[in-house]
């Protein structure tokens, strides 16, 4: 199995290294805005310890994300008036992962509206207003 790289985007995040629009924030787990949504409201869920991806990550690491998963599902649901929440999770690169730290995205989804492409940067201020919308509903 590769190592964990301490070096990618979410290990940056989670040092402070790089900037990121949190949500919401526990001693297991970090929530923040993704900067290349494909649905409005668009965020991520990882552990606050290292872990490649579902293959590596221990019992306590997944409980700990899918709480917060469930936890920012809700609001985000809530938040943006939703028909339904997609949760996305790849494992390695053949299962479409592309940043190697464990992540959840979630994504609140209304009916008829098909996901946007992928890899397209959003506007910050944007974000930071949708993420203001989130955490008004997170308990």
């Amino acid at each position: 199995m590769t190592t964990y790289d301490q070096d990618n985007i979410f290990a940056k995040i989670l040092r402070g290294e790089s900037p990121c629009i949190q949500l919401f924030e526990d001693e297991e787990t970090l929530s923040f805005m993704d900067i290349m949504p494909r649905a409005t409201g668009h965020c991520l869920i990882i552990p606050k310890t290292p872990c490649r991806n579902l293959f590596d990550a221990t019992t306590e690491q997944l409980q700990a994300v899918i709480q917060t998963v469930q936890r920012i599902s809700q609001a985000t649901r809530v938040a943006f008036n939703a028909d339904g929440v997609t949760v996305q999770q790849f494992n390695e690169a053949a299962g479409g992962q592309e940043v190697f730290h464990l992540h959840f995205h979630v994504m609140p989804r209304h009916e008829g509206v098909a996901l946007g492409p992928p890899g397209v940067m959003a506007d910050m201020s944007l974000l930071e207003t949708q993420a203001e919308k989130i955490r008004a509903h997170l308990p």
